[in-house]
This record gives structure tokens, C-alpha cells and sequence, in this order.
């Protein structure tokens, strides 16, 4: 990973998970980077906790390049709250060099987000289409070349986007709802990069995933649901299968800082199945590259969130 002294970056959900390994490698290597966080509290937690261990690495407490966290409350679940977190962050912040669309749930029951949107879909897609679009002039303003990250899922090869039930208000299963909403991440992703370079923008856009990482991630649903079961089937599925969220966080990591991305990448671990090793180029399937389904998917967005973006079509 290349010097980040100097650089600006977003990561939401940064307080657990992917997104803490993401902002302590960022941080590490100079960067100064914003936890994006649902919780105040917790973010500021997992700040300290990634300034002490950062301390004890020779001379990074003292280094005049050294990399600075700041928290920053965002919940993707309510409209209000993303363009307040953009409103502060254009306070505080004159550049902006990687915006890591990273939060998300997986498989939770049923709810409704602050503006009724159904919440995986509306945490994990609109909730990240909104910031993007908020940030979207910090990102094309900043000198040479910024890049928008944005985490998805090998679940998005059984994902479909329903336009005629997107809230899954006829009927709803938790998977089929994920599902849905990281094949959106990547429509979207795709998407912004072909109308970024329409634009002649110094902006990429691409996705990535972690495979199979042991993080809270996979026990938020059962824990939802009530399910005993399910919580100690995904802990032991998360023993077995897993990779720690360090190695998980790879892919985001070099999305946002290998060389070589020239934009609409899809970035994953390279192992078994693609569920762990190191990061690689990779392909998603047939359904995420379908651009006459990214543009009516691009057209929704914007007319559910109110979020317009300045950039022609692709």
C-alpha cells in the first residue's frame, strides 16, 4: 500500500469490521480519514482504539506525516442525516481522495429506513447513492485523481433488481432483499464510472468484496430474528470459513490505492472459491455489467433520494 500522507478519505462504517481494518491501514500510512459512523460513540471507541495501536508502531505518534481520524455521525438509513454528514464535512475538508462506500446490512428482517425505503436496499444502495452524489464535487475538485470504492458481495450473483417491488412490500426474504442490494452496489458503481468518464472527469469508480470474512456482519440478522440456530451456525460458519476482517478488507484497500485501476474494476480475494487470499482483478456476473438496467436503476435512485448528479449519461 502505497503513502496515504497527505490524502483525505471517507470510509463509512468505519468503527467495526472491514471499515475499522480500512481506516487503521489508511491512518497508518498517513491518510487523514473520517469514520463515518452511525454511532458517535462507538466510532469515537474505535478511534482510540486504532490511535493506540497506531501508537505503538515506531514513531507514528510523532511523525510529522502521521495520519489523523476523525468522526463524523452518518446514518444511511435517513436521507437528512447523509446530507448533514456532507454539509460538515465540506466544513471541515477541502479535498476529498477516496470516498469507501463500505457500511451495509445482510439478511436482517424486515424494516423500513427514516424515508420508508425497505433497509437493505435503502442502507446498503440509496444511503451510499446519496453521499456519493453529496460528495461528488469535493471528489471531482480535489487535484489529481480521487476514486469512490464501493462494497459489495459475491451474493450479488443471486441478486435481481425487482422495479416493480424494489421496497419487497409484496414479499420479502432476507437474502433475496441482500441480494438485490449488492447487485445494486455495483450497477451503481459500474454506472458512475461509464458517466464519470462521459464527463471527462479525474474520478474512477469501482467495486469490490471481501469474500468470506469473519465480522458482526453476519451476526446482525440472526440477532435481529430472535435465532439462537442462526447465530451459532454463523459463528461457526464464521470459524470455519473465514478470513479475519484484515485480510477481508484487502480488496477495499487496494481498489482504493493499487495502481493500475483505470475504473469499473471489480476487486476480490483470489484464493479458494474467492472467499479468501490476496486481492485480484476478477469478473462479476452478466446482471451487474447489464448498463440498460444501471441507467433505469440511475433514473430511481435519484428520483427516490432527490439526489441529482451533475454528470451527463453514460
Amino acid at each position: 500500500m502505497p503513502a496515504q500522507t497527505g490524502r483525505t478519505v471517507v470510509i463509512t462504517g468505519a468503527n467495526s469490521g472491514l471499515g475499522y481494518e480500512a481506516t487503521e491501514a489508511f491512518a497508518g500510512h498517513g491518510a487523514d480519514v473520517v469514520l463515518a459512523c452511525r454511532s458517535i460513540d462507538r466510532g469515537r471507541t474505535a478511534a482510540e482504539e486504532i490511535r493506540d495501536t497506531l501508537a505503538d508502531a515506531p514513531d507514528w505518534a510523532s511523525a510529522p506525516d502521521a495520519g489523523s481520524l476523525t468522526v463524523m455521525e452518518l446514518d444511511l438509513a435517513d436521507l437528512d442525516s447523509v446530507a448533514s454528514f456532507a454539509e460538515q464535512f465540506e466544513e471541515h475538508f477541502d479535498d476529498l481522495h477516496v470516498l469507501c462506500n463500505n457500511a451495509g446490512v445482510m439478511a436482517i428482517p424486515h424494516g423500513e429506513t427514516e424515508d420508508g425505503f425497505e433497509r437493505q436496499f435503502g442502507i446498503n444502495h440509496l444511503g451510499h447513492f446519496a453521499l456519493t452524489g453529496y460528495l461528488l464535487d469535493d471528489l471531482r475538485e480535489t487535484e489529481g485523481e480521487s476514486r469512490v470504492v464501493t462494497q459489495s458481495s459475491g451474493a450479488h450473483e443471486m441478486g435481481e433488481v425487482d422495479f416493480d417491488d424494489l421496497q419487497r412490500e409484496q414479499s420479502y426474504s432476507p437474502w433475496e432483499a441482500y441480494g438485490q442490494s449488492k447487485l445494486a452496489n455495483l450497477l451503481f458503481a459500474y454506472e458512475l464510472d461509464r458517466r464519470l468518464d462521459a464527463a471527462d472527469a479525474d474520478v474512477t469508480s469501482l467495486g469490490c468484496h471481501p469474500g468470506y470474512a469473519d465480522t458482526n456482519l453476519q451476526r446482525r440478522g440472526p440477532e435481529a430474528a430472535g435465532s439462537t440456530l442462526r447465530l451459532w451456525g454463523m459463528k461457526a460458519a464464521n470459524a470455519v470459513l473465514g478470513q479475519s476482517a484484515t485480510k477481508g478488507a484487502l480488496p477495499m484497500l487496494y481498489a482504493a490505492t493499487g495502481p493500475g485501476i483505470s475504473g469499473g474494476e471489480y476487486v476480490g480475494p483470489g484464493g479458494l472459491l474467492n472467499m479468501r487470499g490476496a486481492p485480484e482483478l476478477q469478473e462479476s456476473n452478466a446482471a451487474s455489467r447489464d448498463e440498460e438496467t444501471a441507467d433505469r436503476l440511475w433514473t430511481v435512485s435519484a428520483e427516490l433520494t432527490g439526489v441529482e448528479y451533475d454528470l451527463p449519461d453514460a
